[in-house]
C-alpha cells in the first residue's frame, strides 16, 4: 500500500513533468509561429523594398537572430539555474518569451514606421532567443531530475513532446488565419497567432507556479556543491562534452526549422504548391512526432537509449534522397509519406536527446552544460539552417540542399556515437568540487 509520502512524491514528479511539457510547448509554439511567419509574411511586411528572394533571405536572417541570442540566454539563465534553482528561471523564461511574442503581434509594419519596424522585430526576436536559451535546458532538468531513475528517459521525452505540441498548435493557428484572403492575411491575420501567445503564457505561468524545485538541485545546494561561476567550471572540466553535445543536437534543432521554415517557403513559392497543402503536411508530421516519441522512449527502455538514437538517425539518412525526390515531384501524397518517414527517424532520436544530454553533465553544472550545448548548436546550426539552405538552393539547386541536409544528419550520427562512448559508465551525478 502506497504511503502518504510516496503519493506526494508522485504528485510532485507529475507536476514537474507537466509543468516542463506545458511551458516548453508554449515556447516552441512561439518559436514555430515566428518561423512560419518568416516564411510566409515577414519578407513582404517588414522588407518590402527588396526583391522577393532577397526579402526571404532577410526574413530568414531575422529568424537566425533568435538563435544567435540563445548561447547568451544559456549562460545567463544557466548561471541562475545552477546557482539559484530551476523553478524561478523557468517562470522568467516563459514570461520573457510570451511577452516578446505578443509584442510582435502589435508591431507596426515597414509601411507605417519605416526601418524602425524591422529593427524592432530583430530586438524582439533576440528576446525570444534569450528566453529559449534557458527554457529548454531548465525544463529538461526540472523533469528528469524530479523523476525516478527508471523513468528519467520518459520524463525527458515529455519535455521533447513540447516541440510537436507547439508545432501542432502553431500550424492550427496558421491554417485558420491562412484561409483568409491574401490581403487580409498580410494586413492583420498573421498577427492573431502572436497575440494568442499571451493567453497561453498566463496558463503556463499558473501551472509552473505550482511546480516544486528539483530535488537534485536541492541536494547539491544542501551539500554546498553549488559552483560560483558555472560557465567557467563547465569549460574547465567538461569542454569536450559541451562540443559533443552541440554535435549531438544538430538534427534535433535543424530538422524542425528545415521543415517548418525553409521547406514551407520553398514549396509555396518556387515550387508553386498551395500554402494550405503544405501547412496540412506539417500538421500531419507534427502529429506523427507527438505519437511516435513516447513509443520510441518505451522501445529505448528495452533495447537501450543510444541504440534507438543511432538507428533512428540512420533511418533519417537513408530517407534523404527519397525525400528530395518527393519534394521535386510536386505530389503532395508522396511528400507527406516521405516527411512522415523522416519524422519517424528524427523523432525517434529527438525523444531521447533531452535525457541523453542531461545524463552527460554533473548535477551542479548541468543546467549550464545542457543550455550551452543546445544554445551553441541552435546558434551555429539551427537558426542558420533556413538561411544556408536557401542560399545553397539559389547557388547549387535542390540536390545541393540534399547534400547539405545529409551532412547535418551524418554529423549528428557521429557526435551521438562519440558522446555515448565518452559518457559510458560515467557517474554524471558526481559533482564538480568547486564550492561557494
Amino acid at each position: 500500500m502506497a504511503t502518504v509520502d510516496s503519493v506526494l512524491q508522485g504528485q510532485r514528479r507529475r507536476r514537474a513533468t507537466v509543468g516542463a511539457f506545458v511551458g516548453t510547448a508554449i515556447e516552441w509554439y512561439d518559436f514555430f509561429i515566428f518561423g512560419t511567419a518568416a516564411a510566409l509574411v515577414f519578407g513582404k511586411v517588414f522588407y518590402p523594398d527588396v526583391s522577393p528572394a532577397a526579402g526571404v533571405l532577410a526574413s530568414f536572417a531575422t529568424f537566425w537572430v533568435g538563435f544567435l541570442a540563445r548561447p547568451l540566454g544559456g549562460i545567463v539563465f544557466g548561471h541562475l539555474g545552477d546557482r539559484l534553482g530551476r523553478k524561478n528561471v523557468l517562470v522568467a523564461t516563459l514570461f520573457l518569451m510570451g511577452g516578446a511574442t505578443a509584442l510582435i503581434g502589435v508591431l507596426p509594419t515597414y509601411a507605417q514606421i519605416g526601418v524602425a519596424a524591422p529593427v524592432l522585430l530583430v530586438v524582439l526576436r533576440a528576446a525570444q532567443g534569450l528566453a529559449v536559451g534557458g527554457e529548454w535546458a531548465g525544463a529538461t532538468l526540472m523533469a528528469t531530475e524530479s523523476a525516478e531513475e527508471s523513468k528519467k528517459t520518459m520524463a525527458g521525452t515529455w519535455v521533447q513532446q513540447g516541440s510537436p505540441a507547439g508545432s501542432i498548435l502553431a500550424t492550427i493557428m496558421f491554417m485558420m488565419v491562412g484561409s483568409l484572403p491574401d490581403e487580409a492575411f498580410l494586413a492583420w491575420g498573421w498577427r492573431i497567432p502572436f497575440l494568442f501567445s499571451a493567453v497561453l503564457v498566463i496558463v503556463g505561468l499558473i501551472i509552473r507556479s505550482k511546480v516544486e524545485e528539483s530535488h537534485e538541485f536541492l541536494e547539491a545546494k544542501q551539500h554546498h556543491e553549488v559552483v560560483k561561476v558555472p560557465v567557467v567550471t563547465v569549460f574547465k572540466t567538461a569542454p569536450a562534452l559541451v562540443w559533443l553535445g552541440v554535435g549531438a543536437s544538430i538534427l534535433g534543432i535543424a530538422a524542425a526549422f528545415f521543415n517548418n521554415t525553409f521547406l514551407l517557403s520553398w514549396t509555396t513559392t518556387e515550387l508553386g504548391m498551395p500554402r494550405q497543402q503544405i501547412l496540412n503536411a506539417l500538421f500531419i508530421i507534427a502529429i506523427v512526432q507527438f505519437i511516435w516519441q513516447p513509443i520510441a522512449a518505451v522501445i529505448a527502455g528495452r533495447i537501450g537509449r543510444t541504440r534507438v538514437m543511432l538507428l533512428a538517425i540512420l533511418l533519417n539518412l537513408a530517407a534523404v534522397v527519397p525525400l528530395f525526390l518527393a519534394i521535386l515531384s510536386g505530389n503532395i501524397v508522396f511528400l507527406v509519406l516521405m516527411l512522415c518517414v523522416t519524422t519517424l527517424g528524427g523523432a525517434g532520436y529527438y525523444a531521447m536527446l533531452a535525457s541523453f544530454l542531461a545524463d552527460a553533465f554533473p548535477a551542479n553544472i548541468r543546467f549550464t552544460g545542457v543550455a550551452l550545448a543546445n544554445g551553441l548548436c541552435a546558434s551555429i546550426i539551427g537558426g542558420s539552417t533556413p538561411l544556408i539552405a536557401q542560399s545553397v538552393l539559389n547557388g547549387f539547386g535542390p540536390w545541393g540542399v540534399a547534400v547539405f541536409y545529409a551532412v547535418l544528419v551524418t554529423a549528428t550520427l557521429l557526435a551521438v556515437w562519440a558522446m555515448s562512448r565518452r559518457t559510458r559508465g560515467a557517474t554524471t551525478d558526481a559533482p564538480i568540487k568547486q564550492h561557494v
